[in-house]
């Protein structure tokens, strides 16, 4: 277990943001943990990436996120610069890492002098982070550029849904409902992990970053001085599979069968409250047809619509949230 000990400062200092890089270093994560296929929805993307990864050279840079694990320097990492930075933005903070932050993160972590892996950091610092950041660049466009307009409309779902839950209850309600891995018992965030850690943030901001690629895994950010990161899975995976022939068959989908399937996957996506923007773009669908759906759903008292600010969120009302436990056989707990 991951004991994570936040003071009332740091709590009330929560805030939100998404990252690129992020996504690439968790995918990288996910394929070499899982050296054989991926699961649904992973398995359409992780094909294709694996086809661009047989193609580097055993020397190239980029492959330190393979290699180094759960021991990656938190300098090739760094902290979203915004809160929704591009890649770009990400890149260039990469690259312009302080060369004395790398070489004293490398002591801290690694005072014997650490795996051969590390050393040209060590002696040319500048020079190898250009270079990860150009082949990271040459991935991205390879593997994921594809994908992004997708992922990015899902992960704005999720950012809108959380920042409203921190506007309105406050960020011990979010810390609560962070993730089912995660136990919120203030001033204790508890992380399930396989080894045993304490940590303890004063005076510092408490940054959380949802991720597609994080599966069903909390991640630990702890090296800045100001800050303390902690990325978790975000909603909206399903639109790295589209609609992949791997998904789920709806032929004993009795919600589906009633409904059709396209209801039945809306309505299951509104779990958590979503816009009409956002569900087409985590479900891979277009705003018309999730439109139709929703106008369907609403008629039926299944479903309801809230304005908040310029937006509008469409969620489940309790009729609905019976329908889904009685013909799915879900344990469903919904999100304001």
């Amino acid at each position: 277990m991951i004991r994570i000990h936040l003071d009332d400062a740091t709590v009330a200092r929560t805030r939100l943001a998404v990252s690129p890089l992020w996504e690439i270093q968790t995918g990288f994560w996910m394929l070499c943990r899982n050296p054989g296929e991926l699961p649904w929805p992973y398995t359409e993307w992780a094909r294709q990436a694996r086809r661009v990864l047989a193609g580097l050279p055993a020397s190239a840079p980029i492959r330190v996120y393979l290699d180094a694990g759960a021991d990656l320097p938190d300098f090739l990492s760094p902290l979203p610069p915004t809160a929704a930075p591009s890649l770009d933005e990400e890149l260039t903070a990469l690259r312009e890492t302080p060369e004395e932050l790398v070489a004293e993160q490398l002591r801290r972590h690694w005072p014997d002098g650490g795996p051969a892996w590390l050393r040209p950091y060590a002696t040319d610092p500048r020079g190898t982070l250009d270079r990860v950041a150009d082949e990271l660049l040459a991935w991205w466009d390879a593997t994921l550029a594809p994908w992004w307009p997708a992922m990015r409309a899902a992960l704005d779902e999720e950012v809108l849904h959380r920042a409203r839950s921190l506007a309105a209850d406050g960020p011990d309600a979010l810390l609560a409902d962070l993730h089912v891995m995660a136990r919120w018992e203030r001033p204790v965030l508890t992380v399930a992990k396989s080894w045993e850690q304490e940590v303890h943030a004063v005076d510092r901001r408490l940054l959380l970053v949802p991720l597609i690629f994080s599966g069903t895994g909390l991640g630990l950010y702890t090296d800045h001085p100001g800050v303390l990161a902690v990325s978790y899975p975000a909603r909206g995976a399903g639109v790295l599979a589209g609609g992949s022939a791997d998904a789920p068959g709806a032929g004993s989908d009795r919600l589906a069968l009633l409904l059709g399937r396209g209801r039945a996957t809306v309505l299951r996506a509104l779990v958590r409250p979503a816009t009409t923007a956002g569900l087409a773009g985590a479900l891979g669908l277009a705003p018309s047809t999730v439109s139709e759906h929703l106008s369907a759903l609403l008629a039926a008292g299944v479903v309801h619509r809230r304005r908040v600010g310029r937006r509008v969120l469409y969620g489940l009302e309790p009729a609905g949230t019976a329908l889904l436990g009685l013909l799915s056989g879900e344990q469903v707990r919904t999100t304001a």
